[in-house]
């Protein structure tokens, strides 16, 4: 009788709790604002660092070309000055003189001083150096542009990958609470036939440990939904969780790709190749810009003045004297010491590195392909094997039920087929992320779309 009444007491205590606990999750999600895939990627683009510093490249690589370019225009400057004198004077006043600092004329005790003027200057020969700086300069402006591509697109993955994550952690959390809906209609059913004398107590009891470790699977699935969300938030530069949507393209299986094709096309096109390349040929012009200064350099500098100034006090005209200068400069180090040398080693090395890095990046992206064009395959496989078992278990379990039902079988077989039947759910839903994951990753390494 004691067992019974506790039996009785599960029947009414479990539901109901693990009723507060569903309604409780359908509250907290009525509140949790929800995006799509696109939506997510593009707010992760918007306010993540390491996109939002290569987008900042491209400006300062910007800059720096329109810097390059000014280079092959004259400097141009505006000058002014002015300033007062005053010299005590010593007999005559009006006769006590002086030299003005700035015109160099000569003034009165008492005087003021203009001098005005622009100045230009124009270099005319830089030894190569312009040409150079401007292929680097452009070199450094597709590197910037690969750079920002290949961050979006790693950028598309990490957003994606945390999506998924989130998008099956709700599917987890539903097949938790399909099982343990199961578990309370089991529940029932044993303590119901046990009052019938159709059942044994181990029958109710185990029923009530399946029901408590469905719920406390439930529990953890609950808390390991949050955490996805609330990474998802980040990410997408929210702060609290965010609820990924559901999408039926994520449940389409796309046909194996042209492996060859997508080879060929990674070895010129990857965003990671790209980057480095350009990286390269910024190494490369930056050489013969190191490389000028074994060139004389020559500027032509021009500047148009007036200058003037009066005696304070008297009615003196307060005139301005123009002036004109025009020079052309040569400088040519011949010998600094082996500073030049030095330079030209150091770049000379940045270049080794530099075809070092390009290398590397076209193999490790040709094995990134390979080990992902690999795991493709698999979870692909996965998902086809895991939908076949579950349409199996579903079976299992209808079977199953009705043998139970009509006492053929016992209740340790129907936990057993209602325990596969979670897993192949939980399979199925695992397979899934694992193809969508591999997909995403597989896009990111070649920088396109499948």
């Amino acid at each position: 009788m004691r067992v019974a009444s506790f039996l009785f007491l599960a029947v009414l205590a479990l539901p109901a709790v693990a009723a507060a606990q569903a309604n409780a999750t359908l509250g907290a999600d009525a509140q949790i604002p929800q995006v799509t895939l696109p939506e997510a990627i593009e707010r992760a683009n918007k306010v993540q660092p390491t996109v939002v510093q290569a987008r900042a490249s491209i400006d300062i690589a910007d800059a720096q070309r329109r810097v390059v370019t000014g280079s092959w225009l004259p400097s141009l400057n505006a000058i002014g000055t002015t300033g007062y004198t005053y010299r005590e004077a010593q007999g005559d006043r009006e006769n006590q003189g002086g030299v003005d600092p700035i015109t160099g004329q000569i003034t009165g005790p008492e005087s003021t001083s203009l001098n005005t003027g622009l100045s230009a200057s124009w270099d005319v020969f830089t030894g190569f150096r312009r040409g150079a700086d401007k292929r680097a300069a452009v070199s450094q402006q597709n590197a910037a542009e690969a750079g920002l591509a290949n961050a979006e697109w790693q950028q598309r993955f990490t957003t994606s990958n945390q999506f998924f994550t989130a998008l099956a952690a709700r599917q987890i959390l539903e097949v938790r609470g399909a099982a343990v809906r199961r578990a309370e209609e089991q529940l029932k059913a044993a303590v119901a036939r046990l009052h019938g004398g159709t059942a044994t107590r181990s029958d109710s009891l185990r029923s009530v440990v399946t029901l408590g470790n469905a719920r406390i699977a439930l529990a953890t699935a609950e808390a390991d939904l949050a955490t996805a969300e609330a990474q998802l938030g980040r990410l997408v530069g929210y702060a609290g969780r965010v609820r990924a949507a559901d999408d039926s393209s994520f449940r389409q299986v796309i046909t194996a790709p042209d492996t060859a094709q997508l080879m060929s096309y990674a070895r010129s096109a990857a965003p990671q190749v790209l980057s480095t390349a350009a990286s390269l040929e910024q190494a490369r012009a930056q050489l013969g810009a190191v490389k000028a200064s074994y060139w004389p350099q020559l500027t032509l500098n021009g500047s148009w003045t007036y200058n003037g100034q009066t005696r304070t006090g008297l009615n003196y005209n307060y005139d301005l004297f123009g002036q004109r200068q025009v020079s052309l400069a040569l400088n040519w180090p011949i010998f600094n010491r082996f500073v030049r040398e030095r330079n030209v080693d150091n770049q000379a090395a940045q270049i080794s590195i530099a075809e070092a890095n390009a290398g590397e990046a076209e193999r490790q992206v040709q094995a990134q392909l390979i080990s992902q064009f690999a795991a493709l395959d698999a979870a692909r496989i996965r998902i086809d094997v895991a939908r076949q078992s579950l349409a199996a278990s579903q079976e299992d379990i209808r079977v199953v039920g009705e043998r139970y039902r009509l006492g053929v079988a016992t209740l340790v077989d129907l936990l057993v087929s209602q325990e596969g039947l979670t897993q192949a759910e939980l399979d199925m839903v695992n397979a899934r992320l694992d193809y969508l994951r591999t997909r995403a990753q597989l896009e990111a390494t070649l920088g396109r779309a499948l």
